[in-house]
Protein backbone atom coordinates (compact mmCIF):
# COMPACT_ATOMS: atom_id res chain seq x y z
CA UNK A 1 0.00 0.00 0.00
CA UNK A 2 1.16 3.56 -0.72
CA UNK A 3 1.77 5.80 2.20
CA UNK A 4 -0.53 8.80 2.45
CA UNK A 5 1.13 12.04 3.42
CA UNK A 6 -0.56 15.34 4.18
CA UNK A 7 0.98 18.62 3.06
CA UNK A 8 -0.13 22.24 2.96
CA UNK A 9 0.05 24.15 -0.31
CA UNK A 10 -0.59 27.79 -1.20
CA UNK A 11 -3.24 27.79 -3.90
CA UNK A 12 -1.83 31.00 -5.36
CA UNK A 13 1.90 30.35 -5.75
CA UNK A 14 2.28 26.65 -4.92
CA UNK A 15 4.55 27.05 -1.88
CA UNK A 16 4.57 23.97 0.40
CA UNK A 17 4.40 24.05 4.22
CA UNK A 18 4.51 21.38 6.89
CA UNK A 19 1.65 22.97 8.86
CA UNK A 20 -1.17 25.40 8.28
CA UNK A 21 -0.65 29.13 8.63
CA UNK A 22 -2.78 32.11 7.77
CA UNK A 23 -0.44 33.93 5.42
CA UNK A 24 1.85 32.55 2.72
CA UNK A 25 5.44 33.64 3.24
CA UNK A 26 6.18 33.33 -0.49
CA UNK A 27 3.47 35.45 -2.16
CA UNK A 28 2.05 37.25 0.90
CA UNK A 29 -1.60 36.30 0.30
CA UNK A 30 -3.89 35.45 3.20
CA UNK A 31 -6.07 32.32 3.61
CA UNK A 32 -4.70 30.58 0.50
CA UNK A 33 -2.98 27.63 2.25
CA UNK A 34 -5.00 24.43 1.96
CA UNK A 35 -4.31 20.92 3.24
CA UNK A 36 -3.90 18.33 0.50
CA UNK A 37 -3.29 14.58 0.51
CA UNK A 38 -0.20 13.48 -1.37
CA UNK A 39 0.42 9.79 -2.09
CA UNK A 40 3.97 8.51 -2.36
CA UNK A 41 5.05 4.91 -3.03
CA UNK A 42 6.57 3.02 -0.10
CA UNK A 43 10.24 2.16 -0.02
CA UNK A 44 9.68 -1.45 -1.00
CA UNK A 45 7.88 -0.52 -4.21
CA UNK A 46 10.48 2.13 -5.00
CA UNK A 47 13.33 -0.39 -4.67
CA UNK A 48 11.64 -2.89 -6.95
CA UNK A 49 11.01 -0.24 -9.58
CA UNK A 50 14.59 0.97 -9.27
CA UNK A 51 15.91 -2.52 -10.07
CA UNK A 52 13.92 -2.72 -13.29
CA UNK A 53 14.98 0.76 -14.35
CA UNK A 54 18.65 0.11 -13.60
CA UNK A 55 18.88 -2.22 -16.61
CA UNK A 56 18.20 0.68 -19.01
CA UNK A 57 19.95 3.47 -17.20
CA UNK A 58 21.43 6.19 -19.43
CA UNK A 59 25.20 6.36 -19.82
CA UNK A 60 27.21 9.57 -20.11
CA UNK A 61 28.55 10.28 -23.60
CA UNK A 62 31.06 12.73 -24.97
CA UNK A 63 29.57 15.61 -26.92
CA UNK A 64 30.98 14.33 -30.21
CA UNK A 65 29.54 10.84 -29.53
CA UNK A 66 25.94 12.04 -29.29
CA UNK A 67 23.97 11.33 -32.46
CA UNK A 68 21.57 14.08 -33.53
CA UNK A 69 18.74 13.97 -36.01
CA UNK A 70 17.42 16.96 -37.97
CA UNK A 71 14.63 18.65 -36.02
CA UNK A 72 11.38 18.79 -37.93
CA UNK A 73 8.20 20.62 -37.02
CA UNK A 74 4.52 20.25 -37.79
CA UNK A 75 2.89 23.25 -39.38
CA UNK A 76 -0.32 24.21 -37.59
CA UNK A 77 -1.81 26.00 -40.59
CA UNK A 78 -1.75 29.23 -38.57
CA UNK A 79 1.15 31.43 -39.65
CA UNK A 80 1.07 33.67 -36.56
CA UNK A 81 1.21 30.71 -34.16
CA UNK A 82 3.94 29.02 -36.21
CA UNK A 83 6.00 32.21 -36.03
CA UNK A 84 5.70 32.42 -32.23
CA UNK A 85 6.49 28.70 -31.81
CA UNK A 86 9.59 29.07 -33.97
CA UNK A 87 8.30 27.33 -37.07
CA UNK A 88 5.62 24.93 -35.82
CA UNK A 89 4.92 22.26 -33.23
CA UNK A 90 7.79 20.00 -32.25
CA UNK A 91 6.74 16.32 -31.89
CA UNK A 92 6.68 15.26 -28.24
CA UNK A 93 6.63 18.84 -26.94
CA UNK A 94 4.34 20.24 -24.25
CA UNK A 95 3.00 23.77 -24.82
CA UNK A 96 1.16 25.84 -22.20
CA UNK A 97 -1.17 28.64 -23.35
CA UNK A 98 -2.35 31.17 -20.76
CA UNK A 99 -4.60 34.22 -20.88
CA UNK A 100 -7.50 36.04 -19.27
CA UNK A 101 -11.00 34.52 -19.30
CA UNK A 102 -12.81 35.24 -22.57
CA UNK A 103 -9.69 36.45 -24.37
CA UNK A 104 -9.96 33.68 -27.01
CA UNK A 105 -7.70 30.81 -25.87
CA UNK A 106 -10.24 28.07 -26.55
CA UNK A 107 -11.27 29.70 -29.83
CA UNK A 108 -7.67 29.83 -31.03
CA UNK A 109 -6.92 26.18 -30.23
CA UNK A 110 -10.27 24.97 -31.59
CA UNK A 111 -9.58 26.90 -34.77
CA UNK A 112 -6.18 25.24 -35.03
CA UNK A 113 -7.71 21.82 -34.30
CA UNK A 114 -10.16 22.23 -37.18
CA UNK A 115 -7.50 23.38 -39.66
CA UNK A 116 -4.81 20.85 -38.64
CA UNK A 117 -3.99 18.31 -41.39
CA UNK A 118 -3.36 15.75 -38.59
CA UNK A 119 -5.72 13.82 -36.34
CA UNK A 120 -6.45 15.97 -33.26
CA UNK A 121 -8.05 15.02 -29.96
CA UNK A 122 -9.57 18.09 -28.29
CA UNK A 123 -10.24 17.33 -24.61
CA UNK A 124 -12.48 19.78 -22.78
CA UNK A 125 -13.26 19.76 -19.09
CA UNK A 126 -15.24 23.01 -19.15
CA UNK A 127 -17.67 22.71 -22.08
CA UNK A 128 -19.95 20.01 -23.43
CA UNK A 129 -19.58 18.48 -26.88
CA UNK A 130 -22.68 20.35 -28.06
CA UNK A 131 -21.26 23.71 -26.99
CA UNK A 132 -17.98 23.03 -28.75
CA UNK A 133 -19.81 21.96 -31.91
CA UNK A 134 -21.82 25.19 -31.95
CA UNK A 135 -18.57 27.18 -31.81
CA UNK A 136 -16.86 24.93 -34.37
CA UNK A 137 -19.69 25.41 -36.89
CA UNK A 138 -18.97 29.15 -36.95
CA UNK A 139 -15.28 28.50 -37.68
CA UNK A 140 -15.08 25.45 -39.96
CA UNK A 141 -18.07 23.08 -40.09
CA UNK A 142 -16.44 20.72 -42.63
CA UNK A 143 -13.53 19.46 -40.51
CA UNK A 144 -13.21 15.67 -40.16
CA UNK A 145 -9.84 15.34 -38.38
CA UNK A 146 -10.91 16.76 -35.01
CA UNK A 147 -12.24 14.49 -32.22
CA UNK A 148 -14.01 16.12 -29.24
CA UNK A 149 -13.85 14.50 -25.79
CA UNK A 150 -15.39 15.90 -22.60
CA UNK A 151 -13.50 14.25 -19.73
CA UNK A 152 -11.54 15.35 -16.67
CA UNK A 153 -9.98 12.11 -15.37
CA UNK A 154 -6.56 11.50 -16.90
CA UNK A 155 -6.90 7.71 -16.76
CA UNK A 156 -10.03 7.88 -18.96
CA UNK A 157 -8.34 10.37 -21.29
CA UNK A 158 -5.37 8.05 -21.86
CA UNK A 159 -7.78 5.17 -22.48
CA UNK A 160 -9.46 7.18 -25.26
CA UNK A 161 -6.07 8.22 -26.63
CA UNK A 162 -5.18 4.55 -27.08
CA UNK A 163 -8.39 3.98 -29.07
CA UNK A 164 -8.26 7.14 -31.22
CA UNK A 165 -4.44 7.33 -31.65
CA UNK A 166 -4.34 11.10 -32.22
CA UNK A 167 -1.31 12.91 -33.61
CA UNK A 168 -1.96 16.05 -31.52
CA UNK A 169 -3.68 16.36 -28.11
CA UNK A 170 -5.21 19.61 -26.80
CA UNK A 171 -6.31 19.91 -23.15
CA UNK A 172 -8.79 22.64 -22.16
CA UNK A 173 -7.82 23.22 -19.40
CA UNK A 174 -5.15 21.73 -17.11
CA UNK A 175 -6.93 23.09 -14.01
CA UNK A 176 -9.96 20.85 -14.67
CA UNK A 177 -8.03 17.54 -14.83
CA UNK A 178 -7.62 15.16 -11.91
CA UNK A 179 -5.81 11.86 -11.39
CA UNK A 180 -6.75 8.85 -9.26
CA UNK A 181 -3.24 8.80 -7.83
CA UNK A 182 -3.80 12.04 -5.92
CA UNK A 183 -6.63 12.43 -3.42
CA UNK A 184 -7.35 16.13 -3.77
CA UNK A 185 -9.74 18.37 -5.70
CA UNK A 186 -9.19 19.27 -9.38
CA UNK A 187 -7.26 22.51 -9.73
CA UNK A 188 -5.25 22.01 -6.56
CA UNK A 189 -1.49 22.30 -6.60
CA UNK A 190 -0.82 18.58 -6.26
CA UNK A 191 -3.37 17.68 -8.96
CA UNK A 192 -1.92 20.17 -11.45
CA UNK A 193 1.59 18.87 -10.81
CA UNK A 194 0.55 15.20 -11.09
CA UNK A 195 -1.64 15.54 -14.21
CA UNK A 196 1.02 17.62 -15.97
CA UNK A 197 3.73 15.06 -15.21
CA UNK A 198 1.49 12.30 -16.61
CA UNK A 199 0.96 14.30 -19.81
CA UNK A 200 4.70 14.98 -20.10
CA UNK A 201 5.44 11.28 -19.78
CA UNK A 202 2.85 10.49 -22.46
CA UNK A 203 4.16 13.18 -24.84
CA UNK A 204 7.80 12.12 -24.55
CA UNK A 205 7.10 8.38 -24.89
CA UNK A 206 4.61 8.64 -27.76
CA UNK A 207 6.20 11.64 -29.54
CA UNK A 208 2.78 13.32 -29.67
CA UNK A 209 2.71 17.12 -29.10
CA UNK A 210 0.37 18.24 -26.32
CA UNK A 211 -1.08 21.75 -25.93
CA UNK A 212 -2.48 22.82 -22.55
CA UNK A 213 -4.69 25.78 -21.68
CA UNK A 214 -3.94 27.32 -18.28
CA UNK A 215 -5.90 29.79 -16.18
CA UNK A 216 -4.23 32.95 -14.92
CA UNK A 217 -4.35 34.73 -11.57
CA UNK A 218 -5.53 38.29 -10.95
CA UNK A 219 -1.90 39.46 -11.26
CA UNK A 220 -1.75 38.05 -14.82
CA UNK A 221 0.57 35.08 -14.16
CA UNK A 222 -0.41 31.50 -14.94
CA UNK A 223 -2.33 29.92 -12.04
CA UNK A 224 -0.87 26.97 -10.18
CA UNK A 225 2.63 26.25 -9.01
CA UNK A 226 5.50 28.02 -10.74
CA UNK A 227 7.00 24.58 -11.39
CA UNK A 228 4.24 24.10 -14.00
CA UNK A 229 5.96 26.61 -16.28
CA UNK A 230 9.31 24.88 -15.69
CA UNK A 231 7.87 21.46 -16.59
CA UNK A 232 6.52 22.39 -20.03
CA UNK A 233 8.62 23.14 -23.12
CA UNK A 234 6.85 26.30 -24.27
CA UNK A 235 4.83 28.95 -22.43
CA UNK A 236 2.61 31.20 -24.55
CA UNK A 237 0.62 34.18 -23.30
CA UNK A 238 -2.52 35.40 -25.07
CA UNK A 239 -2.99 39.09 -24.32
CA UNK A 240 -5.36 41.86 -25.26
CA UNK A 241 -8.23 43.98 -24.11
CA UNK A 242 -11.66 42.41 -24.45
CA UNK A 243 -13.00 45.85 -25.40
CA UNK A 244 -10.71 45.84 -28.46
CA UNK A 245 -10.73 43.37 -31.33
CA UNK A 246 -6.97 42.77 -31.47
CA UNK A 247 -5.13 40.02 -29.59
CA UNK A 248 -1.40 39.48 -29.14
CA UNK A 249 0.28 36.10 -28.73
CA UNK A 250 3.68 36.21 -27.01
CA UNK A 251 6.18 33.52 -26.07
CA UNK A 252 7.55 33.71 -22.52
CA UNK A 253 9.53 30.45 -22.76
CA UNK A 254 10.51 28.34 -25.74
CA UNK A 255 13.02 25.48 -25.64
CA UNK A 256 12.86 25.08 -29.42
CA UNK A 257 12.99 28.66 -30.65
CA UNK A 258 13.15 32.36 -29.91
CA UNK A 259 10.99 34.15 -27.34
CA UNK A 260 11.14 37.43 -29.27
CA UNK A 261 8.44 36.61 -31.81
CA UNK A 262 4.91 37.96 -31.72
CA UNK A 263 1.57 37.00 -33.28
CA UNK A 264 -1.34 39.41 -33.81
CA UNK A 265 -4.97 38.37 -34.32
CA UNK A 266 -8.26 40.14 -34.89
CA UNK A 267 -11.33 38.73 -33.12
CA UNK A 268 -14.26 38.29 -35.49
CA UNK A 269 -17.56 36.45 -35.37
CA UNK A 270 -16.08 33.55 -37.35
CA UNK A 271 -13.01 33.23 -35.11
CA UNK A 272 -9.57 34.80 -34.94
CA UNK A 273 -8.19 36.31 -38.13
CA UNK A 274 -4.43 36.48 -38.62
CA UNK A 275 -3.09 40.02 -39.06
CA UNK A 276 -0.21 39.84 -41.51
CA UNK A 277 0.46 43.60 -41.62
CA UNK A 278 -0.34 45.03 -38.16
CA UNK A 279 1.14 48.47 -38.92
CA UNK A 280 -1.78 49.37 -41.18
CA UNK A 281 -4.44 48.54 -38.57
CA UNK A 282 -2.64 50.31 -35.71
CA UNK A 283 -2.51 53.63 -37.58
CA UNK A 284 -5.78 55.53 -38.01
CA UNK A 285 -6.85 56.62 -41.48
CA UNK A 286 -8.02 60.08 -40.40
CA UNK A 287 -7.57 62.63 -43.20
CA UNK A 288 -7.74 65.67 -40.93
CA UNK A 289 -4.61 67.21 -39.45
CA UNK A 290 -4.98 66.75 -35.69
CA UNK A 291 -2.51 67.88 -33.07
CA UNK A 292 -1.21 65.48 -30.42
CA UNK A 293 -0.62 62.55 -32.77
CA UNK A 294 2.74 61.00 -33.70
CA UNK A 295 3.82 57.76 -35.37
CA UNK A 296 6.55 55.62 -33.78
CA UNK A 297 8.53 52.77 -35.31
CA UNK A 298 8.82 50.04 -32.70
CA UNK A 299 9.89 46.40 -32.58
CA UNK A 300 7.81 43.60 -31.09
CA UNK A 301 10.18 40.67 -31.06
CA UNK A 302 11.68 40.45 -34.53
CA UNK A 303 8.77 42.25 -36.19
CA UNK A 304 8.85 46.03 -36.82
CA UNK A 305 5.57 47.84 -36.20
CA UNK A 306 4.34 51.37 -36.85
CA UNK A 307 2.10 52.50 -33.99
CA UNK A 308 0.14 55.67 -33.40
CA UNK A 309 0.63 57.62 -30.17
CA UNK A 310 -1.96 60.15 -29.05
CA UNK A 311 -1.37 62.81 -26.41
CA UNK A 312 -3.66 65.38 -24.84
CA UNK A 313 -2.24 68.27 -22.84
CA UNK A 314 -4.67 70.63 -21.10
CA UNK A 315 -4.72 73.03 -18.18
CA UNK A 316 -5.25 71.23 -14.86
CA UNK A 317 -8.71 71.92 -13.44
CA UNK A 318 -7.82 70.68 -9.98
CA UNK A 319 -4.79 71.51 -7.89
CA UNK A 320 -2.76 68.40 -8.73
CA UNK A 321 -2.26 67.75 -12.47
CA UNK A 322 -3.17 64.31 -13.76
CA UNK A 323 -0.77 61.94 -15.50
CA UNK A 324 -2.49 59.05 -17.26
CA UNK A 325 -1.15 56.57 -19.83
CA UNK A 326 -2.80 53.67 -21.65
CA UNK A 327 -0.41 51.09 -23.09
CA UNK A 328 2.64 52.99 -21.84
CA UNK A 329 4.59 53.13 -18.56
CA UNK A 330 3.35 56.06 -16.44
CA UNK A 331 6.70 56.39 -14.67
CA UNK A 332 8.50 56.78 -17.98
CA UNK A 333 5.91 59.35 -19.04
CA UNK A 334 6.65 61.38 -15.89
CA UNK A 335 10.38 61.14 -16.64
CA UNK A 336 9.91 62.48 -20.18
CA UNK A 337 7.75 65.34 -18.89
CA UNK A 338 10.50 66.26 -16.41
CA UNK A 339 13.09 66.21 -19.23
CA UNK A 340 10.89 68.49 -21.37
CA UNK A 341 10.52 70.97 -18.52
CA UNK A 342 14.15 70.90 -17.43
CA UNK A 343 16.00 70.64 -20.74
CA UNK A 344 13.61 72.15 -23.29
CA UNK A 345 11.92 74.82 -21.17
CA UNK A 346 8.29 73.71 -21.64
CA UNK A 347 6.14 74.47 -18.59
CA UNK A 348 4.07 71.29 -18.20
CA UNK A 349 4.06 71.04 -14.41
CA UNK A 350 0.59 72.60 -14.06
CA UNK A 351 -1.03 70.76 -16.98
CA UNK A 352 -2.87 67.46 -17.30
CA UNK A 353 -1.18 64.99 -19.67
CA UNK A 354 -3.02 61.98 -21.10
CA UNK A 355 -1.26 59.46 -23.34
CA UNK A 356 -2.74 56.61 -25.37
CA UNK A 357 -1.30 53.98 -27.72
CA UNK A 358 -4.02 53.11 -30.19
CA UNK A 359 -5.12 49.56 -30.94
CA UNK A 360 -5.21 48.41 -27.32
CA UNK A 361 -1.60 47.18 -27.26
CA UNK A 362 1.07 47.84 -24.63
CA UNK A 363 4.60 48.80 -25.66
CA UNK A 364 7.71 49.03 -23.49
CA UNK A 365 10.22 49.73 -26.28
CA UNK A 366 12.30 52.84 -25.39
CA UNK A 367 12.46 53.66 -29.12
CA UNK A 368 9.02 55.26 -28.92
CA UNK A 369 10.26 57.93 -26.47
CA UNK A 370 10.81 60.50 -29.20
CA UNK A 371 7.33 59.93 -30.64
CA UNK A 372 5.83 60.36 -27.16
CA UNK A 373 7.71 63.66 -26.75
CA UNK A 374 6.61 64.82 -30.21
CA UNK A 375 2.95 63.98 -29.50
CA UNK A 376 3.04 65.83 -26.16
CA UNK A 377 4.64 68.93 -27.71
CA UNK A 378 2.22 68.81 -30.63
CA UNK A 379 -0.76 68.84 -28.28
CA UNK A 380 0.76 71.49 -26.03
CA UNK A 381 1.48 73.85 -28.94
CA UNK A 382 -1.68 72.78 -30.84
CA UNK A 383 0.37 72.21 -33.99
CA UNK A 384 -0.24 69.08 -36.04
CA UNK A 385 2.70 66.90 -37.07
CA UNK A 386 2.96 65.94 -40.70
CA UNK A 387 1.38 62.55 -41.41
CA UNK A 388 4.31 61.29 -43.47
CA UNK A 389 6.85 61.60 -40.64
CA UNK A 390 7.67 58.99 -37.97
CA UNK A 391 10.12 58.63 -35.07
CA UNK A 392 12.53 55.99 -33.75
CA UNK A 393 14.81 57.12 -30.93
CA UNK A 394 15.24 57.04 -27.16
CA UNK A 395 15.32 60.16 -24.99
CA UNK A 396 17.88 60.38 -22.18
CA UNK A 397 17.70 62.29 -18.91
CA UNK A 398 20.01 64.98 -20.24
CA UNK A 399 17.66 65.62 -23.15
CA UNK A 400 19.92 63.83 -25.63
CA UNK A 401 18.49 61.67 -28.41
CA UNK A 402 19.96 58.19 -28.07
CA UNK A 403 20.22 55.48 -30.77
CA UNK A 404 18.10 52.31 -30.68
CA UNK A 405 18.68 48.74 -31.83
CA UNK A 406 18.02 47.51 -35.37
CA UNK A 407 17.29 50.98 -36.69
CA UNK A 408 17.69 49.71 -40.26
CA UNK A 409 14.63 47.45 -39.90
CA UNK A 410 12.61 50.34 -38.55
CA UNK A 411 13.59 52.57 -41.46
CA UNK A 412 12.74 49.87 -44.02
CA UNK A 413 9.32 49.31 -42.44
CA UNK A 414 8.57 53.03 -42.55
CA UNK A 415 9.80 53.11 -46.14
CA UNK A 416 7.54 50.19 -47.07
CA UNK A 417 4.47 51.89 -45.60
CA UNK A 418 5.04 55.08 -47.57
CA UNK A 419 6.43 57.47 -44.96
CA UNK A 420 8.48 60.35 -46.36
CA UNK A 421 10.63 61.15 -43.27
CA UNK A 422 11.90 59.36 -40.19
CA UNK A 423 13.61 61.06 -37.23
CA UNK A 424 16.42 59.06 -35.56
CA UNK A 425 19.42 59.72 -33.36
CA UNK A 426 22.51 61.34 -34.82
CA UNK A 427 24.57 58.55 -33.26
CA UNK A 428 22.75 55.78 -35.15
CA UNK A 429 24.94 53.74 -37.49
CA UNK A 430 23.18 52.90 -40.73
CA UNK A 431 24.36 50.01 -42.96
CA UNK A 432 23.01 51.67 -46.10
CA UNK A 433 24.17 55.02 -47.39
CA UNK A 434 20.91 56.01 -49.05
CA UNK A 435 17.17 55.35 -48.59
CA UNK A 436 14.14 56.46 -50.54
CA UNK A 437 12.82 57.84 -47.24
CA UNK A 438 14.44 61.01 -45.86
CA UNK A 439 16.39 60.22 -42.66
CA UNK A 440 16.55 63.16 -40.25
CA UNK A 441 19.24 62.86 -37.58
CA UNK A 442 18.93 64.84 -34.34
CA UNK A 443 21.08 64.94 -31.22
CA UNK A 444 18.87 66.71 -28.63
CA UNK A 445 15.27 67.68 -27.99
CA UNK A 446 15.88 71.26 -29.13
CA UNK A 447 16.68 69.92 -32.61
CA UNK A 448 13.33 68.11 -32.72
CA UNK A 449 11.49 71.27 -31.67
CA UNK A 450 13.21 73.30 -34.39
CA UNK A 451 12.46 70.65 -37.00
CA UNK A 452 8.75 70.20 -36.18
CA UNK A 453 7.53 73.42 -34.62
CA UNK A 454 9.73 76.10 -36.17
Amino acid sequence: MAKVKTAYYCQNCGAQYSKWQGRCNSCGDWNTIVEEIVEKPDKKAWKSSAKTEAKRVAKPLRLNEIETAPQYRWKTGNNELDRVLGGGLVPGSLTLLGGEPGIGKSTLLLQISLSFPYKVLYVSGEESQQQIKMRAERIDPNSTNCYILTETKTQNIFRQIEEVSPEVVIIDSIQTLHSDYIESAPGSISQIRETTSELIKFAKESNVPVILIGHITKEGSIAGPKVLEHMVDTVLQFEGDRNHVYRILRSHKNRFGSTHELGIYEMQGSGLREVSNPSEILISKNDEDLSGTAIASTLEGMRPLMIEIQALVSTAVYGTPQRSATGYNVKRLNMLLAVLEKRAGFKLGAKDVFLNITGGISVDDPAIDLAVVAAILSSNEDIAIEKDICFAAEVGLAGEIRPVTRVDQRILEAEKLGFAKIVISKQSKLPKTSYTIEVIKVSKIEDVVSQLFA
